[in-house]
């Protein structure tokens, strides 16, 4: 077929961690790799998120680790406490032996900051960067992809991949399915640390579990700020609101937990919520010479904080499978790219699914109340710091961005919300 005009490699579609990832990936195996969003502008909103090791190594690989670490925080303990009590229930210790056990640091960062070194990468790299582009399908005619979009204007490539986020205009193509409500509804803030601002919550990921309720603070951006997550079962939300107008549903889901959850809700933004989606896993993210990544394929409750670390290992996952099928010592060979995604759809369906599906349990046992609360507590506290088994299935390796053998077990000391 004759070559269009606006042909090339690789066209990634979405501009979000997913899409920045995966572009950053494919150029580093020296594909022509140009990326397309539909915002006018490059940009993440929201706050922190948390980068567990399997993340962070992913980072390291690409030479961004210490940019990363240079407007990140490493944490010294993530700490779990009963909301109603103010008990501490467990802690794990995310310096020393479970840095070296995972071969990488646990960091929290800005989302904009984390999204911002990761376009900088592809910028650096030569990754082509579109705004303004609206890809509605993809068609798969004589061996290469044609996306169409909205405008008209046909992007020709290889391959296509799919990072286009919770609410994807290319996932229709592999499954008839919409996004999947939890009840839940996220109110974020970033504040000024202070002199008045607690020293032990300068230093560590401190999660407040409460019925129906939680709420987490990190310091960002070098101790400079203090991130503040609430989440909560909404009323509204359950009724089809996504926004809603007062904050008294926030002020009811908190009244009985401890004043210092209490007086940091006055560190939210509240102008905003984010309701809490997912999707229920899928086998097959592929059609043809498209193939969806991230947030598209698999998004996630954000209990695991893993939304963006397995966005990470799917381009990790992408860059090694494609390396010895695409990209040879010879040269290019772009027929290998259907065994390449039907290998990493293989490779990454499995684990995704398992972390999706694990969050929602893990969020359910951080909100329960009467006996469940209190066998709940009980379990947190009989576990010791440095009690890996829960953590190896997630964290641990066989090789850049691919999961160790998985460790049985309760998730216990999995990661907080994002």
């Amino acid at each position: 077929m004759t070559e269009h005009a606006n042909s090339t490699d690789v066209l990634v579609v979405g501009g979000g961690m997913a899409g920045l990832a995966g572009a950053l990936a494919l150029r580093e195996n020296g594909a022509n790799v140009t990326l397309v969003e539909r915002a006018p502008e490059f940009g993440e909103v929201g706050a922190g998120l948390q980068m567990a090791p399997n993340a962070s190594r992913v980072l390291q690989r690409w030479g961004l680790l210490e940019k990363a670490l240079e407007i990140g925080v490493q944490p010294k303990h993530l700490v779990f406490r009963d909301a109603v009590t103010g008990e501490e229930l467990t802690r794990q210790s995310l310096k020393g032996e479970f840095e070296e056990r995972y071969g990488a640091p646990y960091v929290v960062i800005h989302r904009s900051d984390l999204h911002r070194v990761l376009l900088e990468g592809c910028e650096a790299a030569g990754v082509k960067l579109v705004n303004d582009v609206l890809v509605e399908r993809v068609d798969t005619v004589g061996g290469r992809a044609i996306a169409r979009t909205a405008s008209g204007q046909d992007y020709e490539a290889d391959v296509v991949i799919g990072a286009d986020g919770l609410k994807s205009t290319l996932r229709p193509q592999v499954a008839q399915d919409q996004p999947v409500s939890s009840a839940y509804v996220a109110y974020r803030g970033t504040v000024p640390i202070t002199a008045e601002t607690p020293a032990a919550d300068l230093e560590d990921v401190v999660v407040y579990l409460g019925p129906d309720c939680h709420l987490v603070q990190y310091p960002l951006r070098k101790g400079e700020l203090l991130n503040t997550v609430a989440v909560f079962k909404s009323p509204s939300f359950e009724r089809g609101e996504e926004q809603y107008g007062g904050v008294d549903e926030l002020q009811a889901a908190y009244k009985d937990c401890v004043p210092a959850v209490q007086a940091a809700l006055a560190n939210l933004g509240t102008s905003i919520r984010w309701p809490m989606y997912d999707r229920d896993p899928i086998e097959n993210w592929v059609a043809g010479r498209m193939v969806l990544m991230g947030d598209a394929a698999h998004p996630m409750l954000q209990y695991l904080a893993q939304g963006a670390c397995q966005a990470l290992e799917d381009a990790a996952v992408l860059q090694d499978v494609s390396a010895g099928t695409v990209f040879r010592e010879d040269g290019i060979n772009p027929t290998g790219w259907d065994e390449a995604i039907r290998t990493f759809n293989a490779a990454r369906t499995e684990r995704t699914a398992r972390v999706q599906r694990t969050a929602r349990v893990w969020g359910e046992s951080w909100h329960v109340a009467g006996v469940a609360r209190t066998l709940r507590n009980l379990l947190f506290k009989s576990r010791k710091d440095n009690d890996f088994q829960y953590n190896d299935w997630l964290y641990g390796q066989t090789g850049e961005g691919r999961p160790a053998a998985e460790a049985p077990g309760t998730q216990l000391a999995s990661r907080a919300s994002v």
